[in-house]
């Protein structure tokens, strides 16, 4: 799918810096072999819309026989999606999802009352030197999502809108822009987009969204004549028209944002909910152990270990 913008002779611009109501620079944390840097949750802003979890991973190279063992895990009141620019790894649920995820793919997880994954480096990647560079995003579930059973979708990149203009190449992920919609089950009004901008290009921001927001994974942006280097997300206010112009390397941004959620959220480890309540619920849960009756089951196939709880 393709998409031209008829755009104003002078593309729509922010007029004044007040059109960026939060600038987050993102925190570093070393996990062991490659870094992860996090965005969200801030101290400045918990969530963009529903986008409650921001990371940066890498980019990293793995030496042969390294990679990412991300042991089998719980989740509750979130929906995941792990979108990469460059490597691949394996996805495994307690759905009985398992599967490959490249570049540009969508393997869109929704935790609702609980769920259980993992991550790895799949055998014939370790067998040669390789890399990894992506963003890793939680989207917190609406009140009436949060107790519905666990489910897994995956969207090939070849099945994602592709948003195509002079300088401008943008897949859409999640929920719906520029007049596309994204063929992955959302349970809330949203946007996320890979874009990829040429030197010089400039893109304007959707304007149909109440939250929005841009992150710069490479490149720089300009936006009211100030730069924005890579590792930073800037957060907009509502309705005001803005165009984000490339760098002289040019950039790749991701969009997202949405409508907000009805209240603020929760978060412990991996537990995001409405209340403190359903958040103790499944601490007990997983400290509990019991795959075999209880909560949460492990992921078939991936069974022989798990991390527990902090």
């Amino acid at each position: 799918m393709s998409w031209n913008p008829t755009l104003d002779p002078i593309c729509p611009d922010a007029t004044a810096m007040e059109s960026i109501e939060t600038l987050i620079i993102p925190r570093a944390r070393d996990l062991g072999g490659f870094e992860v840097r996090r965005a969200l949750p801030s101290a400045k802003r918990q969530m963009v819309g529903p986008f409650i979890f921001f990371d940066q991973i890498g980019p990293v190279e793995f030496l042969t026989g390294g990679g990412i063992d991300v042991r089998p895990h719980p989740h509750i009141g979130l929906a995941t999606v792990t979108y990469l620019f460059d490597g691949a790894f394996r996805h495994r649920d307690s759905t009985g999802a398992d599967q490959l995820i490249h570049p540009g793919d969508v393997n869109w997880m929704t935790a609702g009352q609980g769920v259980t994954h993992s991550e790895r480096t799949t055998a014939e990647a370790r067998a040669n030197p390789s890399r990894m560079f992506g963003i890793q995003t939680w989207v917190a579930l609406p009140e009436s999502a949060e107790d519905a059973p666990a489910r897994f979708e995956h969207a090939g990149r070849d099945s994602l809108p592709m948003l195509d203009a002079e300088g401008i190449r943008a897949r859409l992920i999640l929920g719906h822009a520029y007049g596309q919609r994204a063929p992955v089950t959302t349970s809330s009004e949203m946007f996320y987009l890979d874009v990829e901008l040429a030197p010089g290009a400039i893109l304007p921001l959707p304007d149909d969204h109440e939250d929005r927001g841009a992150y710069v994974a490479r490149g720089s942006i300009d936006v009211a004549g100030q730069t924005f280097e890579s590792d930073r997300m800037l957060v907009f206010r509502p309705r005001d028209r803005i165009g984000l112009r490339a760098g002289p390397e040019g950039a790749r941004l991701i969009l997202l944002g949405g409508a907000t959620m009805g209240g603020p959220r929760y978060i412990y480890w991996n537990f995001v909910a409405s209340s403190q309540e359903r958040i103790e619920a499944a601490k007990e849960a997983w400290r509990a152990g019991d795959f075999q009756h209880g909560r949460f089951r492990l992921p078939p196939g991936d069974e022989a270990e798990f991390i527990p709880l902090p």
